[in-house]
């Protein structure tokens, strides 16, 4: 019984912390269409202001060739260059 009120009460804790995160709101900028249908299919659009002060233009440019060549992203070589030329503009 305790781990049944453990568990329940480490839920509700889980879903208030999700609760009051905001969405981020990335800069409105060409190519933002493109960020947001193919790098948040997989993973969370926070990751680019959160990396943004360690990422350089050269840095942005490899990262987007990571998601692609490492990890799979099913992204078009139009659509890379459009993400990359974002990121490196506004990030």
């Amino acid at each position: 019984m305790r781990g049944i009120v453990s568990a329940l009460f480490a839920a509700s804790f889980a879903f208030a912390a999700s609760a009051a995160e905001t969405p981020v709101e990335l800069k409105r900028s060409p190519g933002l269409d493109r960020v947001e249908a193919n790098c948040a299919a997989c993973h969370s659009l926070d990751y680019i202001p959160m990396n943004s002060p360690f990422l350089n233009a050269a840095g942005w440019d490899a990262e987007v060739t990571k998601m692609i060549n490492a990890f799979g992203a099913p992204i078009h070589q139009a659509d890379a260059k459009i993400i990359a030329d974002y990121l490196k503009s506004n990030y």
